[in-house]
């Protein structure tokens, strides 16, 4: 029994493990995003270490992260340079109908519901961009174009994501702080291992079947590019 119980590939022990990997991804993942301009590429280099936690897959963390990291640098940094610009368009717009443009009519109602609707695309599509960018080899427009079209396909899946994704944060920081260590000790790549059960389900439709494995459905390959999970 004893035995059983200090053997590392015991579930125990590899679940312990796993967050072990989450702790360190977390320092690695705050320490490469303090330039800001870096942030997509260490984000996309979280959800490549996650993913592969989630799937078993063998290998070193830190190997992992900054494999990913120099590989995808320069796309992933071109995306969230996009995301940035965009976000700050979106939020200005919103605050000038919200907050300045405060006289009640109908093209004011409407300008707010338009920026609140491009948010919520927003959000749909950094969801899913980055994960897409360390798993499949396409240029930036197809990735984002990819993203979006992900969200909306499983838009369940998206939904279930943003609440874990703002829930956690806002249970932690406003409700109970039995959670403000976790979020502190593991931060964003704790979201991201969570998101990663549910993108692998995701990808693995849009993912070519090795041989011996099955047919690709051809209807979903429009979509993958070429893999680059390990």
């Amino acid at each position: 029994m004893l035995q059983g119980l200090f053997n590392y590939d015991n579930p125990v022990w590899r679940f312990i493990g796993k967050f072990a990997d989450i702790f360190l991804l977390n320092i690695l993942w705050m320490v490469c995003s303090i330039p800001i301009v870096t942030m997509g590429a260490s984000t996309t280099a979280v959800y490549y270490v996650t993913l592969k936690l989630v799937r078993d897959e063998e290998g070193s963390t830190v190997k992992s992260f900054f494999k990913s990291f120099k590989e995808n640098f320069k796309q992933a940094t071109v995306i969230w340079l996009f995301l940035l610009v965009s976000a700050a368009v979106i939020l200005f717009d919103l605050y000038f109908f919200i907050m300045i443009q405060t006289l009640p009519s109908t093209f004011r109602t409407i300008m707010i519901a338009v920026f609140l609707a491009l948010a919520f695309v927003w959000l749909g599509t950094t969801l899913f961009v980055f994960p897409l960018q360390c798993r499949f080899y396409n240029p930036v427009k197809r990735t984002l174009f990819n993203a979006l079209f992900i969200a909306l396909r499983h838009f369940p899946a998206m939904l279930g994501m943003l609440v874990i994704d703002l829930g956690i944060p806002a249970l932690a920081l406003f409700v109970t702080a039995v959670l403000q260590p976790f979020v502190f000790l593991f931060g964003f790549p704790l979201l991201a291992f969570i998101n990663s059960y549910a993108l692998v389900w995701i990808f693995d439709k849009y993912t070519p079947k090795r041989e011996g494995e099955g047919e690709w459905h051809v209807e979903e390959a429009e979509i993958s590019g070429e893999t680059g999970q390990e």
